[in-house]
């Protein structure tokens, strides 16, 4: 019912269940005592900053006892539910025309005689009295004020001279008779310009008195839908064909060995399609094969996008197959047991037989044993463990599969008929990635370490090293872990030929020991032979688009790493689609570095002649647009590429003015909306100093910075209205996030492409 306050009235049963709702939440809040005292309803608002909490606490206490009864609560609520927009509005003029203040213009942010806030822009000068609090006007000192809760509320970080330069924009095109204060009418004069906020700007202050919404109506399952099978077509006839291959292999054993019983034949047909998956997992980690064949017509038909989570649909498979063998055979040995009478089922399991089978009848000792190592590889790879800080623990359990295929050579006699050309493959891969990783020593050259511990590192490139944007490879650094290898994706263009970069978060034991050796470059050494780690200085500007700000620090060194790779990655079909939606969110945004510097050196290349530009735009990139969606949850995120895409911005503007083939969209969760009360006027001093200045007040580009999470349903909608050609989404960012994008993508036709390996 709250929710559509502003949309018309509502019936005399919405009231009346609004206000059950209101008296049970407002039950849950104040307690016993029946009254909401201050911290209570700062917590209920979940409010940073005090200055709100006291503002509204103080609308809503209206005899001024210093709590809020159930009455005192009803008695506002009914005007932000059933006042007209210009009651919410004067709800709003009376947050910001500051009740209980008593304010000296001077002194605001520290502002000297004879600067701008001493004389304005009309040649006032600045008073020095003492302004009433709740005078029906706000002046420059007022606004000034709530402004400044306003970015800490948003947790926003900008320097005096900024808040400046925010209070000076909005009083300025507010106060639109030059009176020197703002009055009711110039406010809602002001908003009027900036449609949807005066509706809903009071609403959201008291969201948590909002009552649940009527559950969705069921809809058709995403399974049934079009968009589903345009998207997971290929991936859902591969699955179909590898369960009918399974089912086809255990009923061919099954029936086979039907006559030596029922629990021997469901073992016996467990264990030939064990046999086939157990080789087939292999062939899911080829990963130079499988890259190699991204470049082939077979990537249109197979889900190499999905090799990995093939790879962990397989383990799960396997594991479930291998229980089911091992309990059909110990069923089968408890009822050999009983008939024997002499033996008991343990002698059976422990000790080899004749007839035992496998290598020396040591059948039931190595399926034992391997099931017990089958088990550790699946609970060490669960996603706790791997994303958890604990990728260390998931990479040395997963090296057991050496051991699980000895045990399975052993096992089943027969498996080496089915393992020796994807075991020959794999121990080739091998082969080749450890001479070629190690034929050539390599160096880190740079190291610029970013906000959120965040190391980046520029490493020397290889002659023979080709690799295509979004490509990753794994990284060793001896003075680390000598043999320790992790993924990290190409952050640097292919067209940068003389270094690689690499973006690590430390967010494991691995990651956070590089992040703190080269914090700490003179702290004891950590492992491996250190004293080739000379330190030559530090600088606080960067160079080919890396610069260091607050919290960065660069480094130039000489130490010794190897690198194996490049693998391939969805996003090498980037350059192939007409309309590419890139969406990286926080560290996500490493593989689309690489593609958006590819695309700014194309594009400069382009520029150089019109007759090549146009042989390129057709040949060598299919590209008609490109929108770049990055998501932070703070400001300071921002700075880990900053200067890149200001450097984008920049090309864009010389190579396409006015174009738009590269559209930026950047978004920051932290951030409250405008039609947050705590925020409304943040938000719109924003929008008008960035229009004046062409520049973002919190990343410095060009591209406003919009508060909050993307609407990916307005955002989807403005995409598919341009009608660029096919668009294709391409994801690098958190599962949770992954999930939602995806079924926005579905419902707009859209093709999705998830980062992972």
């Amino acid at each position: 019912a709250l929710g559509g306050a502003g949309k018309g009235p509502i019936d005399a049963g919405e009231d009346a269940a609004w206000l059950r709702w209101v008296a049970k939440q407002f039950e849950s809040i104040a307690g016993t005592d029946r009254q909401i005292d201050l911290e209570e309803f700062k917590a209920a608002l979940k409010v940073k900053e005090s200055f709100f909490a006291e503002r509204l606490f103080a609308l809503f206490d209206s005899d001024g006892s210093g709590t809020i009864s159930l009455e005192e609560l009803l008695s506002a609520l009914s005007l932000l539910v059933h006042g007209s927009e210009t009651d919410k509005l004067r709800f709003l003029f009376r947050v910001y025309d500051v009740d209980g203040k008593m304010i000296k213009k001077k002194t605001i942010s520290g502002a000297k005689p004879g600067c701008r806030w001493a004389m304005w822009r009309r040649g006032r000068p600045l008073s020095t009295r003492r302004v009433p609090a709740g005078s029906g006007a706000i002046d420059l000192a007022e606004l000034h004020l709530v402004l400044q809760a306003c970015l800490r509320e948003s947790a926003v970080s900008l320097p005096p001279p900024r808040l400046d330069d925010l209070a000076l924009a909005l009083f300025e095109a507010a106060d639109k008779d030059g009176s020197g204060s703002i009055t009711f009418e110039e406010l809602r004069a002001e908003l009027e310009a900036f449609p949807g906020v005066m509706e809903n700007l009071t609403i959201s202050a008291v969201s948590w008195l909002k009552p649940p919404p009527p559950p969705e109506r069921s809809r058709r399952p995403r399974c049934l839908t079009a968009a589903y099978w345009h998207n997971h077509g290929s991936q859902l006839a591969f699955l179909g064909g590898y369960a009918s291959l399974n089912l086809l292999l255990f009923a061919l054993a099954a029936l086979r060995h039907a006559g030596l019983g029922g629990w021997v034949a469901v073992a016996r047909g467990c264990g030939q399609c064990l046999n086939f998956n157990c080789a087939f997992i292999a062939v899911l980690m080829l990963r130079r094969c499988l890259t190699w064949l991204r470049a082939t017509p077979v990537a249109q038909v197979l889900p190499l996008d999905q090799s990995v989570g093939l790879h962990q649909l397989v383990g799960y498979v396997v594991l479930a197959l291998a229980a089911l063998h091992t309990g059909a055979h110990v069923a089968n040995l408890s009822r050999l047991a009983q008939q024997d009478g002499h033996r008991a089922l343990a002698e059976f399991l422990l000790r080899p037989r004749p007839d035992g089978g496998g290598l020396g009848g040591t059948a039931s000792q190595t399926g034992l044993a391997l099931q017990g190592l089958l088990a550790a590889m699946l609970a060490f790879s669960s996603p706790c463990v791997r994303r958890g800080g604990h990728f260390e623990v998931f990479y040395w359990s997963h090296l057991s599969y050496v051991s699980v295929w000895a045990l399975l050579v052993l096992h089943a006699p027969n498996f080496w008929k089915w393992f020796v050309v994807p075991g020959g493959l794999f121990v080739l891969e091998k082969a080749v990635g450890l001479a070629t990783s190690r034929a050539v020593g390599l160096r880190i050259m740079e190291v610029n370490l970013l906000p959120s511990k965040v190391t980046h590192l520029v490493v020397q490139r290889p002659r023979s090293f080709r690799f295509r944007p979004g490509d990753y490879v794994y990284l060793n650094v001896p003075a680390i872990a000598a043999y320790e290898w992790h993924p990290f994706t190409i952050s640097s263009a292919p067209e940068q030929r003389d270094t690689i970069w690499l973006h690590v978060r430390a967010r494991g034991q691995w990651t956070s020991r590089l992040h703190e050796y080269f914090r700490h470059p003179e702290a004891p050494r950590l492992s491996g032979n250190l004293g080739e780690a000379r330190w030559w200085r530090r600088a606080q500007v960067g160079e080919d688009g890396v610069s260091t700000g607050p919290g960065e620090s660069r480094r130039l060194c000489s130490i010794k790493c190897y690198i194996d790779g490049p693998y391939g990655t969805p996003t090498r079909r980037i350059f192939t689609s007409e309309h590419a939606v890139l969406i990286g969110a926080g560290i996500g945004i490493t593989p689309f570095a690489s593609i958006l510097q590819s695309i700014m050196y194309r594009l400069r290349k382009q520029s150089h002649d019109y007759k090549q530009r146009e042989t390129l735009r057709d040949e060598d990139m299919a590209l008609r647009k490109v929108d770049f969606i990055w998501i932070n949850r703070d400001q300071k995120h921002f700075e880990w590429f900053v200067s890149l895409l200001a450097k984008l911005e920049l090309e864009q503007a010389e190579q396409e003015p006015g174009g738009r083939f590269l559209e930026l969209h950047l978004y920051m969760t932290a951030a409250l909306g405008k039609s947050d009360v705590r925020a409304v006027g943040l938000q719109l001093a924003l929008d008008l100093l960035a229009a004046k200045e062409h520049k973002d007040s919190i990343t410095g580009l060009r591209t406003r910075t919009q508060p909050g999470r993307p609407d990916w349903s307005k955002v989807f909608r403005k995409v598919a209205e341009e009608r660029k050609g096919k668009v294709q989404v391409f994801f690098c960012g958190s599962p949770a996030l992954a999930k939602v994008v995806k079924a926005h993508c579905e419902r707009f036709g859209f093709r999705f492409f998830k980062e992972n390996f």
